[in-house]
């Protein structure tokens, strides 16, 4: 049988020199399709918990000490808000955090980030909440608590037994009841009674719903200069660094985009420096996602998405009306399409009606 396994970007052949973590650019997630990989499996034998000290602050809880939490079986989850694959594995943390909480089980967000502005605590504070996190969140804005655990890719789930060893580790999306499975060996195996042997199913909507019955066509699709794919224009290139003028292409491929108006290209994002622009792309998929941000927090951007050339109405995403229109108030990711089907490569288009957008990656599901 042939696992297909989505962990918040493109394949892992296509990121290596991004895995140098040196720059906040180095951060990447990838989409690997690998025949009988172990994806619930067990790290180096009697890898301990590493320490949590490097997190730069914690919300929701006191600093957590890995030596204060022997006796307890930890799960941590690293994620980061924008991630469209950890914010489908969020109901799953949650409620395994709700669930097991009275049993034993103490479950860590170790919340590392890959864009600028997810290095923010405020904005991380308030995507917590938002999100419904109650649980401890370690925030890993240096990498440290990354790099000590030696993750690769968001989100990656580390399940610690009670005597303070990983046991088992688990990338991306997916094989939850294996993953529930596994915390129910741990708990009993500290010693817990009557730890429950059913598994959750929780319901989940918007952005944390789970992906399309049919994958996606299309993977996610940076449009920073750092790492752009896919740009096609009247004018060429991506010309980054400063302000620029462009021209869209006549025509888009699958998995082409192209823009229209003035924008200023950094390695990042791109940014709308005129009202009246807009970025095309043509997919196939049945949700599309942007992540997005205003340049100035109280200045927020309206727009107006077409999904080929109409209105989307019943196919609109979580973050339109069904007329298209939208607003970006807040750094993070958008749904602003979900299909009823997908199977069917579709053209959309988003024209911003007022100067400040920011736009970071497409994201598919």
């Amino acid at each position: 049988m042939t696992l297909t396994r989505s962990i918040c970007s493109r394949r892992l052949t296509a990121r290596v020199a991004a895995l140098l973590f040196s720059v906040v650019l180095a951060f990447t997630c990838t989409h690997w399709a690998e025949a009988s990989e172990d994806w619930l499996g067990a790290p180096p034998a009697s890898q301990p918990l590493p320490s949590l000290g490097g997190a730069t602050a914690w919300i929701n809880s006191p600093p957590l000490d890995a030596k204060a939490l022997r006796g307890k079986v930890v799960l941590v989850d690293f994620w980061t808000y924008s991630c469209i694959n950890c914010l489908r594995t969020l109901p799953y943390v949650r409620a395994w955090s709700q669930k097991y909480r009275p049993h034993g089980l103490i479950v860590i967000g170790a919340h590392t980030p890959e864009f600028e502005f997810e290095h923010s605590i405020a904005n991380v504070q308030r995507a917590v909440k938002d999100l419904g996190i109650d649980y401890p969140v370690a925030v890993d804005s240096r990498q440290t608590l990354w790099n000590a655990f030696g993750t690769r890719a968001w989100p990656t789930i580390y399940f610690v037994d009670a005597e303070g060893r990983i046991r088992y580790r688990q990338l991306g999306e997916g094989r939850y009841d294996q993953a529930e499975r596994m915390i129910q060996q741990l708990l009993r195996e500290a010693g817990r009674d009557k730890v429950p042997d059913d598994l959750v199913a929780p319901k989940s909507a918007g952005t944390q719903a789970a992906t399309g019955p049919q994958g996606s066509a299309s993977d996610e699709t940076y449009l920073g200069a750092a790492r752009a794919e896919g740009f096609v224009a009247a004018g060429g290139a991506l010309r980054a660094g400063s302000a620029a003028t462009y021209s869209p292409a006549e025509r888009l491929g699958l998995n082409q985009w192209t823009l229209a108006g003035t924008w200023r290209v950094d390695a990042q994002q791109i940014e709308l420096a005129q009202a009246g622009g807009h970025i095309a792309f043509r997919f196939r998929a049945r949700d599309l996602h942007l992540v997005l941000g205003p340049t100035r927090d109280d200045h927020p951007v309206r727009f107006k998405v077409r999904i080929d050339g109409k209105a989307p109405g019943a196919d609109r995403g979580s973050d339109i009306d069904a007329d298209g229109t939208g607003r970006i108030d807040v750094h993070r990711l958008y749904q602003l399409v979900r299909q009823a089907a997908d199977g069917r490569e579709r053209l959309f288009e988003i024209q911003f009606l007022d100067a400040g957008a920011r736009a970071y990656a497409f994201t598919f599901g």
